[in-house]
């Protein structure tokens, strides 16, 4: 049997970045780097490619998605401001809005799993623009609740309106920013939906105690029109076709692994993209059927001769991996803020392509590694949930008699909780990946990323045990205070490092792997919020402390993820090239 080392078996997850030195691999010159680091993925020459766009353009981008995250986080938390109000006013009470919660959650995770075959199919864009009109739906709907049936419904639309940000803008983050930069770039995703979270309560006890509790649905509407307006005019589509693009050897150039000369390519740079992908397809009509796949050969019609895949045909030692697209031309601005941006294959209006797209994602809950992230995700939820409630049920009475002011302050130690979790989630991570990598010999390993986990297993529960008890015990400063503080801190981190590590496991199933993610999550979600009023109601004391307990087990299922993770990465290979194979097919 043959040796080979994991990073020559292309395990998905396992990559070698470093010589067994610690230095840039010699055979890397023909390939862009930053500093020391090969780029991945490698950018197009074409100036339509985002991760050719300049800083500032990116960083104005990733505030614009990162401005919805937190938007619609705050939105999708600040219902429970106008609790009192609402209970005084109506007669409403406090388990209304537990049951609204729940009916958020189910919007949150299933219109994030039906909406995401429109991603592939009709561009970023129209998803942002939609789920803004659903915020604005849902916050006028709050401010003009009457009933309980309207304290419970309107929370779906604002609930679908934070689906986008579920998955959708961590695809967009990824779009324009390089693989080395996942940990720092999802940790930002992170902190925002932390900020969001926490100020959402913040601002809205503020907002109940001025002006009144229907100016927390009034002001959410005015800020989601705004962002509309905003996102239309200032948001651009980062949907690139990066596998129609030529990969350049020599004199030939290879459209999906088969060869075109030179000047044919030459020919279609006078045409643009549109010539190129006219190009691509003709040749894969003319080469190509549907049954003519097997054993990753492909037979041409032709003269049956077996032509190998574009991996067998361009050994890495002789393949240039920069793509060449001198033929592209730069789009316009109306071009790149187009409500839709349909797929190059668009049938009619895709009704049966969003179908299939929509049961090949199932497929997604066959890899151990988005319940992984589901589940971290969950127990954050979890934790929030109850901690919401108690805060809204207790604190108002003895023997704090906290006002609306008061209790919305109560966010602040999580929120600074959360921003040290993030760096240390996000930045920190990135770089103990880095020195992981060179320690093992130049081969990076996706689980390197989990053992940051085992700070965040210490302090997280700590944190829900000390708030939870306090609660129960009237303590006041600074015991309850401390556990915010500790709880945030986890939701920053454990977040952070689960997403990041699915995307470094299998980072050309982002969207796909959050849209399970967010299913499984705000189906957890869902189960516990439903169930917090009657659980809490049994002891506060022994609520908290088995809650505190639960934390531990889920953030502890990190550990046979590193044991066994690269095994289960190993087992799902097969599984994950099917699908991308499956996916990118819908795309021809």
């Amino acid at each position: 049997m043959s040796q080979q080392t994991d990073f020559e078996e292309v395990i998905p997850g396992t990559r070698r970045l470093f010589d067994e030195n610690g230095n840039t691999l010699p055979g890397d010159e023909h390939l862009l780097k930053h500093g020391d680091i090969v780029l991945v993925p490698q950018p197009t020459e074409s100036p339509n490619d985002p991760l050719n766009w300049s800083n500032a353009r990116k960083i104005w981008h990733s505030f614009l998605v990162l401005f919805v995250v937190g938007l619609t986080a705050a939105t999708s938390n600040n219902a429970g401001s106008g609790a009192d109000g609402v209970g005084e006013e109506f007669g409403i009470g406090y388990d209304v809005f537990n049951t609204g919660a729940g009916v958020l959650f189910i919007g949150i995770g299933y219109w994030c799993f039906l909406s995401s075959p429109a991603v592939h199919l009709y561009g970023r864009r129209l998803l942002y623009l939609i789920g803004m009109l659903f915020l604005v739906f849902g916050d006028v709907w709050y401010a003009r609740l009457d009933s309980v049936a309207d304290t419970v419904w309107c929370q779906l639309f604002v609930g679908a309106s934070e689906s986008v940000a579920e998955a959708v803008v961590q695809l967009s983050l990824l779009d324009i920013w390089f693989e080395h930069q996942n940990g720092t770039s999802l940790g930002m995703y992170t902190l925002a939906t932390a900020i969001g979270t926490y100020l959402g309560p913040l601002v809205g006890n503020y907002v109940a105690g001025n002006l009144g509790w229907r100016w927390i649905g009034w002001l959410g509407a005015l800020f989601g029109g705004g962002t509309f307006i905003l996102l239309y005019f200032g948001l651009e589509e980062t949907e690139f076709q990066r596998d129609r693009y030529l990969i350049n050897r020599g004199d030939q150039y290879l459209v999906d692994g088969a060869p075109v000369h030179e000047k044919t390519m030459q020919h279609a740079s006078d045409g643009g993209d549109a010539d190129a992908e006219k190009i691509a397809a003709n040749h894969e009509n003319s080469t190509t059927s549907s049954d003519e796949h097997k054993d990753g050969m492909v037979q041409d019609s032709g003269d049956k001769e077996k032509h190998p895949t574009r991996e067998e045909r361009l050994p890495s030692e002789v393949m240039r991996h920069r793509l060449s697209a001198s033929y592209s031309k730069p789009k316009t601005y109306l071009e790149r803020i187009r409500l839709i941006t349909p797929a190059p294959n668009l049938q009619g209006f895709g009704f049966k392509q969003f179908v299939n797209r929509l049961w090949h994602t199932m497929r997604v809950f066959t890899f151990p590694a988005v319940w992984y992230a589901g589940l971290q995700w969950g127990g954050q939820n979890i934790i929030l949930t109850f901690q919401l409630t108690v805060c809204d049920d207790n604190w108002y009475g003895p023997p704090w008699n906290y006002g609306n002011h008061a209790v919305g302050n109560m966010n602040i130690p999580c929120l600074i909780g959360s921003i040290i979790g993030c760096f240390y989630g996000g930045w920190c991570s990135d770089k103990f990946m880095i020195y992981m990598t060179k320690r093992n010999k130049g081969v990076m390993e996706a689980e390197y990323r989990l053992y940051l986990m085992f700070l965040c297993m210490a302090i997280f529960p700590i944190g829900v045990w000390l708030f939870g008890i306090g609660s129960a015990r009237g303590w006041a400063w600074p015991g309850p205070y401390v556990g915010l503080g500790f709880i945030g801190f986890g939701y920053g981190c454990a977040g952070d490092l689960s997403i990041t590590y699915l995307a470094d496991s299998y980072p050309d199933m982002i969207l796909e792997g959050m849209v399970g993610v967010a299913t499984i999550n705000n189906t957890i979600a869902l189960i516990f919020t439903f169930t917090a009023s009657a659980w809490l109601a049994t002891s506060l004391e022994n609520c908290f402390i088995e809650l505190g307990v639960l934390s531990f087990l889920i953030l502890g299922s990190s550990l046979p993820m590193i044991i066994w993770g690269k095994k289960w990465r190993r087992w799902t290979r097969g599984r994950y090239m099917k699908f991308l194979e499956i996916r990118d097919g819908f795309s021809k």
